[in-house]
């Protein structure tokens, strides 16, 4: 299978359990890891045959900045949701970090894989 990635997209996002953590807007860095054959669209030349990172990342920003999540599990739930329904994504890594909650660690996180990774 091949893998169609999106590295550090960062959204400011509500998420965190602590009251300071609901009331304000923090970065949250999300990594992804999408199967897909891209053998199609490298031979039809054609964007509707790709997966269209570009639609990923809009919606997958829209989907953050629209919710107000407790837990960086619950996003990347969501995210994985939106990636099987309206992708069509058969596999996924995702990675939902938090790189400003702790002062002495670079970031903290979680990373999630769902669907099967199938061979080409």
């Amino acid at each position: 299978m091949d893998i169609v990635f999106i590295r550090d997209l960062q959204v400011e996002a509500v998420v965190g359990i602590y009251e300071w953590e609901r009331k304000v807007r923090q970065p949250v860095l999300i990594n992804l890891d999408m199967g897909h054959d891209n053998s199609v669209p490298a031979k039809s030349r054609n964007i509707e045959d790709a997966l269209n990172y570009k639609a990923v990342a809009d919606r997958i920003c829209n989907l953050v900045v629209d919710q107000k999540f407790e837990l960086l599990e619950t996003m990347a739930e969501e995210i994985a949701l939106v990636l099987q329904h309206e992708f069509a994504v058969p596999w996924m890594r995702i990675s939902c970090a938090k790189p400003t909650v702790l002062t002495h660690v670079r970031e903290v996180g979680v990373t999630i894989e769902r669907g099967v990774r199938g061979e080409k």
